[in-house]
């Protein structure tokens, strides 16, 4: 009898003659455990905590702020493990093929982010740990395997960060010509279908859709995480919400006040809820100084933007509004100071006091957690711990 575990091999043989086989199913069939056992981005924190962007130079800020933080894999290594042993929840990296430009080519000095996630996977014990990847870059096959790999080797800690691919300079280092926007999505569902029967399907299987083609397609071993590793998007156009809530565990968002936080959180959520029966989690990011007095982390925090690159912000600026209208012109600069300071997220600036604040009304308007960019992380983490961590235990978001 032909089992489904049988079934790539005895059609393997059909295709190339050869007799038929009496095969031993692939080992580990299905996924080794439930992923809210295994990942620490589905535990009970009410205010999950996560670096962001410490695989690419200048991290978050622009800016030639002093700051010791450096691309070495033995410094970002260690900024990994002092986290981990923070009991922050999660390690997103930054996908960038291409800098931009400017006096400091920001984040043009960056590590591939599936082979530094495997590197932390091994080097950290209990963090989440992400990679971020182009879809249109990485084959479903290829990336799934990877995922499959570094799942085994954090023991279900893995998650997986989907980018559309929005910078279209990085898209013509790789032949690609870009998709209009609508499309990119479209196309980042098809990859991602396949990606799931590649983590869930037993046996073999065959793809023909728009953009993939694949006979008798298998993947073994399966993630450690059942039923798939943990799912990221940062889609906040229309066609991002629907891709994030039908797909992904979490949504990262991009906003500027607490109005417009509950206002995105709470419609985004009831979309997964009421169209896609499924529960979603939505973190912003930013750059958080925090330092003894107000006057010092108002001072430091400035600092950033005096020190900044203008040259790489207005380059971002351009590509991610390409096509706007000249209606924008007055609010550039502002826009500038934004991505100089914190990648163009939600700043938290004051004392650890204040900080800690801040947090909370985030946490209570909605937000499940937030990953962060620290001016110099390695350093700035230990008043982290001191300081912050103790203020938001007792606010009850943490525990």
């Amino acid at each position: 009898m032909t089992t489904t575990d049988d079934r790539p091999t005895q059609r393997a043989n059909e295709r190339l003659g050869l007799a038929p086989t009496d095969p031993r199913p692939p080992a580990e069939t299905k996924p080794q455990a439930d992923r809210t056992t295994t990942n620490p981005l589905f535990n009970d924190q009410g205010m999950k905590l996560g670096l962001f962007g410490t695989n690419c130079s200048y991290g978050l800020i622009m800016s030639h702020a002093a700051s010791s933080y450096e691309i070495t894999w033995e410094h970002t290594k260690a900024i990994a493990q002092k986290a981990d042993r923070l009991g922050f929840e999660a390690m997103i990296p930054v996908a960038r093929w291409k800098g931009f430009g400017g006096s400091t080519n920001f984040n043009g000095n960056c590590f591939e982010t599936y082979t530094w996630a495997a590197g932390l996977a091994e080097a950290t014990e209990n963090i989440a740990i992400a990679a971020t990847s182009h879809l249109p870059t990485m084959h479903p096959i290829v990336s799934a395997k990877q995922a499959t790999t570094i799942d085994h080797i954090s023991g279900g800690r893995f998650a997986l960060n989907l980018v559309m691919g929005w910078v279209t300079p990085e898209m013509e280092m790789f032949g690609r010509e870009q998709r209009e926007h609508d499309e990119r999505y479209a196309f980042g569902q098809e990859w991602l279908d396949f990606a799931f029967k590649l983590w869930a399907e037993e046996g073999s299987f065959d793809v023909d859709g728009k953009y993939f083609h694949g006979m008798d397609v298998e993947a073994y071993p399966k993630p450690v995480q059942g039923p798939r590793p943990a799912l990221i998007n940062a889609g906040n156009s229309p066609a991002g919400i629907e891709f994030s809530a039908r797909n992904v565990d979490v949504n990262f968002a991009s906003l500027d006040t607490l109005e417009n936080v509950k206002s995105y959180t709470s419609s985004l959520k009831e979309k997964a809820k009421s169209e896609h029966q499924r529960s979603i989690q939505t973190m912003t990011y930013g750059l958080i100084v925090c330092r003894d007095t107000e006057d010092e982390a108002k001072a430091a925090f400035q600092n950033v933007i005096d020190e900044g690159d203008w040259g790489a912000a207005g380059n971002v600026i351009k590509i991610a509004s390409s096509g706007a209208s000249q209606s924008f012109d007055h609010v550039v600069k502002e826009y500038q100071e934004r991505f100089i300071a914190g990648w163009g997220g939600y700043p938290i600036v004051g004392t650890p006091e204040q900080v800690a604040e801040e947090l909370v009304k985030l946490n209570q308007a909605g937000m499940d957690g937030m990953i962060m960019g620290l001016i110099d992380p390695l350093e700035e983490l230990g008043m982290f711990e001191s300081d912050i961590l103790p203020l938001l235990v007792q606010a009850g978001v943490r525990h």
